[in-house]
This record gives structure tokens, C-alpha cells and sequence, in this order.
């Protein structure tokens, strides 16, 4: 115990700049930790109060940065007042948009539905708009992937008319009877009829229906075209299809009619697929494209031979090998075969190329666009996933100053390890081990509690932190008649020197009388194999009035309270502010237990207690902490420790892999891990360089807003009471963007995950709507790493965007996938096919762990349960701020929230002092 006395005093005494007795003859008191801190505070606004508004009551006494540009002496916070009511938010734009979408839904209609407050009311508007908005964006998706193509190519690229010229073997399926074709055009019958019969005097039967009949209007070639083409005369006698019918010609003495007789007739173009135009190049269809236009040069061909004009020789070679193909660049490079081809086309155009309309053209550009989004985000994922494994993995770990190496040996007895440590040991963090406790029974604490004792890392360097949650009843309560409480109390040995625990007051995170709470503080030692560690636990009990009440759970407050007992203590000790009973009786608990006091702790690891930590976690997650000054938030990989319980299980066990390997593998190249899950993972408290000290997880800008007990708003609400873990990082994030948030591969833990459906349904309700709330703050964010597409921006857009149409993802992809059997579509499925297997690669390419192949087909089946079931049931349920089947405990009859006000307060029933 003196050398770690020593080490404490040595610590506290170097961060003053002088020397002192103090503790040893004058007792333990607090120092002054902070007397350069870095005092400039970033001056974004608050997030859940007005930026004039006093900080919650749990804030009362404490260094504030509302106080202005830079935080007060300490001097400045002896004047304590109990801080005023917060006034009701003034309605913003959100407030009038959401009761403008819902103004059909009158209060009194409400109100005959048994929401009578106002707030339920609001909430349920908000809810609803919402869920418009959703929808909207629902039906947007469906719109862009099978409605924007009739809208704007209605008749896919071309209304083709080709078959009637390629394809003329039955008169009577002619498929444009009401038509003729001439020049690559279809006229109108009966109009062409009627202008031949007065003009020309030729009859046009029913022969001709749907007939291309150019050739008698070809006979009439310009001057110019007579000298460039030699001469070569085109008798304007067209055949009969039927061959005991007539020719169609003109009169004896009546020369070829005009093609500009013509004009004025109603006609449309005849269009050729670019397969049939290099399909057909030898008789009767000899075909090439000019400029445009598909010209049918079989009869040209068949009589150029014998004509005697210089270089027409070499005209029919160069036509002959271009047949089938484009010939408008090779033909343009100079003037006389621009003439040429000019002069072909007027008297052999057969039809036009099929191109696509303006509207199927940007229809094409849009998808193409969006293509190569999508596919760039799936691809650019995958290979930063891989490249974080293969590479930047590799600088998250064993801090140098504390490398492996310093254990001279490790000695296992039962399959526990037993850490021998050098001399070097020094060089470690202080860190502390924070459970929180609800209802979970005396196994799975017990599970975690000697995972912790068994990490790697030396026991007086880091400290157990066990928050029961309230007298809960709870897994075990009717094998054992023990409250959850009492069944963690039993597993240490308390320090008898320290006496009985007796409840202290201090400021909870609540709404109302509820404000004043009470809880037992035991010290002592956790033994587990030989070894014992320092631990404290926190049991919340409530005031005594709380306790003679009818209360099933007497002293519960939430465990995001839970988390602000430890984190408001250590921020309050740090800046040296006024402290409730319940941080002083921490204070002295702490360094009697462990010879140091509390602000020398600089790393916090959260588990949750039914999750059990692999030995070598904490070595890892403090190595990366210590070789990097700029993280200030980490986490390991969460594995299933009750894969193979039922179904529920099952097909869980892939999103948990792929959620940490390629999801947060990829944020952490940008350094951005957007929530670290609140069942494992690692803050750091505060960071110092001589004697200037930073505040990272203890900034008062952080605790202001983590510690909000006004949730009056379903915004607030949702952040707050739903997802604790992921608001938490938000508020990182957000107050620190240059600061980093990465993955630890290396470290690990498993843990018990919900095995039945509705317990499920439960969580994900809450982890879906906490989802889109927090990212709706985050896309926000402008200071995050990248810039336009490749920045955190707009991957958290692309997340926000993805969670809220997962309904019409997966409805899409099976009106795709059943459609392809009706109308294959390769291109289509091969990206989809690709993107759903690409998980598979990044598991043979990394861990090559085979199993979690076999886990990613079940989750593939049971997509209609993640992508549809639970965002439904989750985006309806946005006003439900309880945490369900989750967490019901004996005597309660459902789960729910902590943000609903309870009575008034009591103005200085909680005592502060320093």
C-alpha cells in the first residue's frame, strides 16, 4: 500500500508544483488539480438547452462553460444557488412544421384517445411527421427504382418500327398497316396514296401496306450526286412482295415522283436496333450508319462495279469493310466523301440508328450516377475495411512506452493468467472498470467481475466501479429472496476499517422530486485466484421517503445517471468544484482502498454486466490510449456469448460481426466511430502535458449535456432515454472533432444478447429510433474528418438516408429479384449479388473465421426481419421511450422511462461543500 501512496502523492504533488506532507500530517484533502487547465472551451451551442440557460440541477456548484469564453476560477463558484426552473423551450421550426403536417388531428381527438398532455401530444405529432417524412422518402426510393424509367422513358429507348423492313416474310402480319415507308420514315398510308394517285397518277394498293417503297422516289438523284456517283441510274420500279402482283412504277412518259411531294404528310421514324444494323450486311440487307441514319446499300452495291468513274473503286472496298458498323468519323475527315455519303443517304436510307430520347438519356445518366455511388460506397467500405485490418490496425496497439515485453513471464493455473510485471509498470494508466448493474443475476455479474479481476494489467493500477441501479428484484430474487444489490455486496470483502455503508445524497439525473437520491458507497476487494482488486461498489437506494413508499424499485434512476454518478465525481474532483455527500464519502473510499486519489485515474472502461472481457481487452485498449494521445474514445469487438440458444440468437451473430468489422473497421480510418456500444468500451478522462491537463469525458461541456434532466421533447427523448452509448459518443464527437474514435480489433468481449423475439423487438426499437436521432445531430457537423464525398459528413447522411428507407430496401430487392424471372436482368443482379457476398470476402480475407460464413446466409434469410419488421415497428413506436420487455423486474409491470417528472424538488436538500 505505501508504494502506491507514494506514487499518488508523488502524482498530485508534481500537478501543484510543490512538495507537501499534507497527506501524511494533516490527512487526506483535496488538491488543487487544475492550476493551469487549458480553459478554452469551443463555443458550439448547446444541444438540449438554451445557450443562456442554467446547467442542469446535477450541475449545481460545478465549473460550467456557460459561464462564458473561458471557465471561472474556482473562487467564483463558492456563491452556490439552486439554479431555477428551466422555462419551456420556445416552439422552433420543427414545432410548427409538425403540428402543420397533423393539423387534421384535433387536441380534442387527442385527448378522447387518452393523450391529455401536452408534451404526449406534441410528441405523438412529432412522431407522425416523422414517419410522413419516412414514408416520403420510402416512396421516393420505390419511385427512383421502378417508376422513373416509364416517366421518363416511357417506351423504353425507341418506338422501333425495324421488323417490318427486316422481316417481311407474311403480308398479313404487317405490323404498320396504316403505314408505308419511305426514306427511313413511315407515312401515312392513305395520305401517300392519295398525293401519288393526283401527282403521278400511280396507284397504291393494299399491296403496299407497311412496305418500304423508297426506291421509287430514289430515281431522281440531284446533279451533283449524279457526277459523284458516276452516273449510276436507279430504275424507280419498286417489286411486288407478291410475285403475281404488278411492280409499283410510274406511268409510261411520267418520270420518278419528287421526294419533296412529301412534305406535309404526317410520318415517324423508323428505328434500328444497333444489333440488327451489324447483324445484316449482305443481301438484301447490306446495312451501315452515317450521321445518324441506317442506309440499306444492297442495290448500290450490286450494279457500283461496272460503273467507270475514277476512285469508285476504291469507294465500294472502303463501303464493303464498314458494313455493320458507324461510318460518320470515317466518312466526315474530308469534304468529297462527306458529299459522297450526303448523296447515299439521300437516295439508300433505309431508317435511323435507335438513340435514346432526352428523357431516356437522363434516366440513363441518373442511374449511372447513382451507380457508381452506391457501388463506390460498398467498394470504398470494403476495401478501407481491409486496409484498416491489414494496416492502420497496426498503430492501435500495445502502447510503446508499455509493450508486452514487460512481463518477464505469465504463468497459468486453471486457465487464468498470472502476470509476472517488471520494473516498468509505472508507465500504465490508471483505469477504472465501470459496471453498471440493474437486474441481471448473480452468474453473469459474477461472469464479468472475474473477467475484469483476470485481465492482464496490474491490479493496483486499476479499479473496479460496480452502480447498482436501484433495490432491484431481480433475475434471481425468487431463487435466492436477495435484491441484485445484495447479491453483488456479497461477492467482495469490504474493508472493515471503512465501517458500515451508510446512503449519501447526491444530485440524480431526473425531472422533479426525484432529483435528490441517495446510495450506499462499499469498498474493498474483489478476490478471484490469488488476486484482489480494489473495487467499489455504488448501490443506489434512494432517500429514506423513497423507501417507505410502495416504489418497486426504490433509488432507480436510469443508467445513463448511473454513468454521471462516476462521471459528474471525477469532473468535480478534477476542477476542484463543490461536491455532494456522496463524492466525498467517494473520494475517501477510493484512496483508502487504493493509496491514490481519483484524479489520477485517466481511462474509464464501461461493460455492461453480462459481458465478459477477454484477458488480454484492457491491455490493448490502454496500449492504444497510451500510444496515441489523440483518441479519446475506443472500443473492442462484441461477440455473441449465446449463439446457439434459439433462432433469435442465430441471426444476430453475423450483424454483430460485420457491424464491427467492416462498419466501424471503416469509421475508424477516418477516425470517426459514429457509437461506441455502452457494453465495452473505453473514454478517456482527461489528458495532461506538464502541468496543462485537458478534459475529455469530464469537459463541462460534455457532462452539461449528458447529464440533461428536462427530457421534455421527443428529440430529447429519444437521445437521452433510448440510447445512452451512442448520445454519449455524439457528444464527443461533437465537442471534440478533431479528436479521435477508433476500433481495437484485439480487444474483445462477449456477451449475452436477447433470445427471444420480443425482447429483441425491444432493443432494436430503441437502438433504431436512438439511431436516427443521433445521426440527425451528427450530419450536422461540418469540423468531422474528409471533405464532400469523402468525409464522415457524408457517410453519416448516407447511414441517415439508409436506416430510414430500410423498408423499401427490401421490398425493392425482391420485386428485382422476382422480376429477373420474368425479365432477366443480369447487370442488376450481379451488383446486388455482389454486395450481399462481399461480407463473405472480408471474412476470408481477414479473420477466416469459416463459421460466420454459415451465420451471414441465416442473416441473409432473415433480412426481411431487420430491413422491414423492426424499422416499422421502431419508426411507429418514436413517442415509446420505455425500454420494453428489456427490462422488466419483479413487481414492475413494464420497463419504463426516466424522463417523466415526479413531484418538485426541494431546493438544498442535497447539502454541496467543498
Amino acid at each position: 500500500m505505501s508504494g502506491r501512496t507514494e506514487r499518488g502523492r508523488f502524482e498530485i504533488d508534481a500537478t501543484k508544483g510543490n512538495p507537501s506532507e499534507e497527506h501524511g500530517l494533516r490527512g487526506l484533502s483535496r488538491q488543487k488539480t487544475l492550476v493551469k487547465p487549458e480553459r478554452q472551451r469551443t463555443q458550439r451551442a448547446p444541444m438540449l438547452r438554451k445557450a443562456n440557460a442554467a446547467p442542469p440541477t446535477a450541475r449545481v456548484g460545478a465549473t460550467t462553460a456557460r459561464l462564458g469564453k473561458q471557465l471561472p476560477e474556482p473562487e467564483a463558484l463558492l456563491a452556490y444557488s439552486t439554479p431555477s426552473p428551466v422555462a419551456a423551450e420556445d416552439p422552433n421550426w420543427w414545432t410548427y412544421f409538425s403540428r402543420s403536417m397533423t393539423c387534421c388531428v384535433w387536441p380534442r381527438c387527442m385527448e378522447a384517445c387518452g393523450m391529455t398532455d401536452k408534451n404526449i401530444q406534441q410528441a405523438w405529432r412529432e412522431k407522425v411527421t416523422l414517419c410522413m417524412i419516412i414514408g416520403f422518402l420510402c416512396f421516393f426510393v420505390g419511385f427512383f427504382s421502378f417508376g422513373l424509367k416509364p416517366v421518363l422513358c416511357p417506351n423504353g429507348s425507341s418506338s422501333s418500327a425495324s421488323d417490318a423492313y427486316l422481316n417481311r416474310t407474311d403480308h398479313m402480319s404487317v405490323p404498320y398497316r396504316d403505314g408505308v415507308i419511305i426514306f427511313g420514315s413511315l407515312y401515312d398510308f392513305n395520305a401517300t396514296a392519295s398525293m401519288l394517285a393526283q401527282r403521278a397518277n400511280i396507284q397504291l394498293t393494299a399491296d403496299w401496306h407497311g412496305i418500304d417503297i423508297s426506291r421509287l422516289f430514289a430515281g431522281r438523284p440531284t446533279a451533283d450526286c449524279m457526277t459523284l456517283l458516276g452516273g449510276v441510274s436507279i430504275d424507280c420500279t419498286v417489286p411486288n412482295p407478291f410475285p403475281l402482283s404488278p411492280a409499283l412504277q410510274p406511268p409510261d412518259g411520267v418520270g420518278c415522283p419528287d421526294p419533296t411531294w412529301l412534305s406535309g404528310i404526317a410520318n415517324r421514324r423508323l428505328f434500328f436496333q444497333w444489333n440488327e444494323v451489324s447483324e445484316n450486311v449482305i443481301s438484301p440487307h447490306s446495312l451501315l450508319v452515317f450521321n445518324g441514319a441506317v442506309l440499306n446499300l444492297t442495290s448500290f452495291l450490286a450494279t457500283a462495279d461496272t460503273v467507270d468513274v475514277p476512285g469508285m473503286l476504291a469507294l465500294v472496298t472502303l463501303i464493303r469493310t464498314s458494313l455493320g458498323r458507324d461510318i460518320t468519323l470515317l466518312w466526315t475527315n474530308t469534304g468529297l466523301r462527306r458529299k459522297t455519303m450526303t448523296c447515299l443517304q439521300r437516295q439508300y436510307q433505309a431508317g435511323f440508328i435507335d438513340q435514346d430520347s432526352i428523357g431516356c438519356a437522363a434516366y440513363q445518366t441518373i442511374m449511372v450516377i447513382m451507380m457508381i455511388i452506391i457501388m463506390g460506397v460498398v467498394a470504398c467500405r470494403f476495401v478501407m475495411a481491409l486496409a484498416f485490418y491489414y494496416f492502420f490496425s497496426e498503430s492501435i496497439k500495445i502502447s510503446k512506452y508499455s509493450p508486452e515485453s514487460r512481463y518477464s513471464q505469465v504463468v497459468y493455473h486453471d486457465g487464468y493468467p498470472r502476470p509476472t510485471f517488471s520494473n516498468g509498470d509505472s508507465l500504465d494508466m490508471y483505469t477504472m472498470l465501470l459496471v453498471t448493474c440493474y437486474s441481471e443475476g448473480g452468474d453473469g455479474i459474477r461472469g464479468t467481475l472475474e473477467s475484469l479481476a483476470e485481465t492482464v494489467y496490474p491490479d493496483d493500477k486499476k479499479l473496479l466501479f460496480v452502480i447498482a441501479d436501484g433495490l432491484i428484484k431481480g433475475d434471481d430474487w425468487k431463487a435466492t429472496g436477495k435484491t441484485t444489490p445484495e447479491i453483488i455486496v456479497d461477492m467482495i470483502l469490504e474493508d472493515p476499517a471503512l465501517g458500515e455503508a451508510v446512503p449519501k445524497s447526491y444530485l440524480a439525473i431526473a425531472d422533479g422530486a426525484k432529483q435528490h437520491n441517495a446510495a450506499r458507497v462499499h469498498a474493498g476487494y474483489y478476490p478471484h485466484n490469488g488476486r484482489h482488486v480494489p473495487i467499489i461498489v455504488v448501490v443506489k437506494c434512494g432517500p429514506e421517503s423513497e423507501n417507505v413508499s410502495s416504489n418497486a424499485k426504490p433509488g432507480n434512476r436510469g443508467k445513463r445517471d448511473s454513468q454521471m454518478i462516476l462521471m459528474n465525481f471525477l469532473s468535480r474532483a478534477l476542477f476542484n468544484d463543490r461536491m455532494t455527500p456522496l463524492d466525498h464519502d467517494l473520494y475517501n473510499k477510493i484512496f483508502h482502498i487504493t493509496g491514490v486519489t481519483p484524479n489520477v485515474y485517466e481511462t474509464i472502461l464501461m461493460v455492461d454486466a453480462d459481458t465478459r472481457v477477454s484477458p488480454m481487452s484492457l491491455r490493448h485498449m490502454n496500449g492504444a490510449m497510451k500510444a496515441d494521445g489523440d483518441i479519446m474514445g475506443l472500443c473492442g469487438e462484441t461477440r455473441i456469448a449465446n449463439k446457439s440458444d434459439s433462432w433469435v440468437t442465430a441471426i444476430q451473430v453475423f450483424e454483430y460481426y460485420i457491424s464491427h468489422h467492416l462498419g466501424k473497421a471503416f469509421e475508424s480510418v477516418f477516425a470517426g466511430v459514429t457509437c461506441l456500444p455502452g457494453c465495452f468500451s473505453m473514454y478517456r478522462i482527461s489528458a495532461g502535458k506538464g502541468d496543462k491537463i485537458t478534459p475529455f469525458l469530464v469537459s463541462p461541456d460534455i457532462v452539461e449535456e449528458y447529464s440533461e434532466n428536462v427530457v421534455d421533447t421527443l428529440h430529447k427523448k429519444n437521445l437521452l432515454l433510448l440510447g445512452e452509448d451512442r448520445f454519449l459518443t455524439t457528444l464527443l464527437l461533437r465537442t471534440f472533432p478533431r479528436r479521435k474514435m477508433v476500433f481495437v480489433p484485439k480487444a474483445i468481449c462477449h456477451t449475452v444478447v436477447p433470445d427471444k423475439f420480443k425482447v429483441l423487438l425491444s432493443q432494436r426499437r430503441r437502438w433504431i429510433n436512438s439511431t436516427i436521432h443521433n445521426l440527425l445531430e451528427l450530419v450536422l457537423l461540418r469540423d468531422l474528418c474528409g471533405i464532400f464525398c469523402f468525409s464522415m459528413q457524408f457517410l453519416i447522411a448516407l447511414e441517415l438516408l439508409g436506416t430510414a428507407i430500410l423498408p423499401s430496401t427490401i421490398l425493392s430487392l425482391y420485386v428485382l429479384v422476382l422480376s429477373s424471372f420474368v425479365s432477366p436482368q443480369p447487370l442488376p443482379l450481379i451488383l446486388l449479388t455482389t454486395t450481399l457476398l462481399l461480407p463473405g470476402v472480408l471474412i476470408s480475407f481477414t479473420t477466416r473465421k469459416w463459421v460466420y460464413v454459415g451465420y451471414m446466409f441465416i442473416y441473409l434469410l432473415a433480412l426481411p426481419v431487420w430491413n422491414f419488421i423492426l424499422p416499422l415497428y421502431a419508426f411507429w413506436r418514436f413517442d415509446d421511450f420505455s425500454w420494453g420487455e428489456t427490462r422488466k423486474v419483479v413487481g414492475d409491470a413494464g420497463g419504463g422511462g426516466h424522463g417523466d417528472k415526479d413531484g418538485e424538488y426541494v431546493a438544498g436538500s442535497v447539502v454541496l461543500k467543498k
